[in-house]
């Protein structure tokens, strides 16, 4: 079955055995304290430029194990990042070096993404269970927290109820005109179903994700440092990219896969504009897998043209885009609770970041309703 998450669950530990991997357990691990008592950046600062070496897993070539890597070495820069009284401009070698040639292997930037946010970033608390809201916790996470947990376990099991849709979507892209109708009925009604589990877990965020503490607790440490107005030189990668400042998008749920694919596959289209330019950047953040699925959909898919010609197939067609509005819509109504008004109530604890742009650096209420809409338009 074609599907976004992998296919077997996250590792929680390294298998290899190596100190610098034991420290990067150690202090990923430790997060939630480091953080609350203001000690990150000198615990960082007090390590040496190898004591986060992954050179062992590189060199194995060991794809569970670097994921795991990634997702504490993402963790850890971005507490020390964002974790101090004001952001930190520049990333000790310690974390930039191993950091980077990650990042260089798996082939998208070192910042957090999606990917190592959520993805790679889970476990099932009874192996022998499915995944669901009641069965996923989480391998990393900054202050810890059921608001925190929360937010990224409804996004794990997103991507778990897609899963039907996604693979229905890839043998839909594959339909011709010799194809039965009934073949193209099949696959846009497992697409809606699936869609629906999705929508139905998407509106259970409010349960245990509390707004205010998503916008004061949480959202400040995925930011990324392109268009942010709180590091607007951008992060220097101590003895990286010749110390050049960098300038990557935070994580977002725009790097998520699925509804790039869907799009594809069902031929919803964009306006050539920023949001579009923007929308293609996100893929640069995606599992290479990720990428190369979404552009074999978009050149393989001819289901809306072969699906235009039959009342029918229409119908069902429209079902499907209506999910993917309301999953749109919904998102729209969570930027609005859990950002926009949060950000007009003063608090005494810091702040949720700019007010204006999204993690992933966008005018997001904009970009949201612009999705939204677009998507309605395409009807058939």
């Amino acid at each position: 079955m074609q599907t976004f998450l992998p296919k077997t669950p996250p590792i929680r530990n390294y298998k290899t055995k190596a100190k610098s991997l034991s420290n990067l357990t150690r202090v990923a691990s430790e997060l939630p304290k480091l953080l609350l008592t203001n000690k990150v950046q000198t615990t960082i600062n007090n390590l040496k430029k190898d004591d986060f070496s992954i050179d062992v897993l590189i060199n194995k070539k060991s794809d569970k194990e670097i994921n795991l890597a990634m997702v504490h070495l993402s963790f850890i820069a971005h507490a020390f990042i964002w974790g101090g009284h004001k952001p930190e401009k520049t990333l000790p070698e310690v974390i930039a070096k191993p950091w980077v040639k990650l990042a260089n292997y798996l082939d998208r930037p070192p910042i957090l993404s999606y990917a190592s946010y959520c993805l790679h970033n889970w476990y099932k608390i009874n192996k022998n269970e499915p995944i669901s809201l009641d069965n996923v916790a989480l391998i990393n996470n900054f202050l810890g927290g059921v608001d925190e947990d929360w937010f990224v376990t409804i996004h794990v099991c997103i991507e778990d109820a897609a899963s039907e849709a996604i693979n229905a979507a890839y043998k839909l892209s594959r339909l011709k005109e010799h194809n039965k109708n009934n073949d193209f009925l099949k696959h846009l009604q497992t697409i809606s179903k699936s869609l629906k589990k999705v929508n139905f877990i998407f509106s259970k965020m409010p349960e245990k994700c509390d707004p205010y503490v998503y916008y004061h607790r949480v959202r400040p440490y995925i930011f990324g440092t392109k268009d942010n107005p709180d590091l607007k030189e951008g992060l220097v990668y101590e003895n990286q990219y010749n110390n050049k400042p960098q300038f990557f998008r935070g994580e977002t749920g725009a790097q998520s896969s699925i509804i790039p694919f869907l799009d594809g596959a069902l031929g919803i289209y964009h306006t050539n504009d920023n949001l579009r330019h923007y929308l293609n950047e996100m893929r640069d953040y995606m599992p290479t897998k990720h990428r190369k699925m979404i552009e074999y959909v978009e050149k393989k898919s001819c289901a809306k043209e072969i699906i235009s010609r039959s009342k029918n197939l229409m119908k069902a067609y429209n079902s499907c885009l209506e999910e993917i509005r309301k999953f749109r819509a919904q998102h729209l109504e969570y930027a609005a609770s859990y950002i926009h008004k949060q950000a007009q109530i003063k608090n005494p604890f810091g702040t949720g970041g700019s007010t204006i742009r999204g993690t992933g650096g966008t005018p997001f209420m904009k970009y949201l309703k612009k999705h939204r809409d677009e998507t309605q338009k395409q009807k058939v």
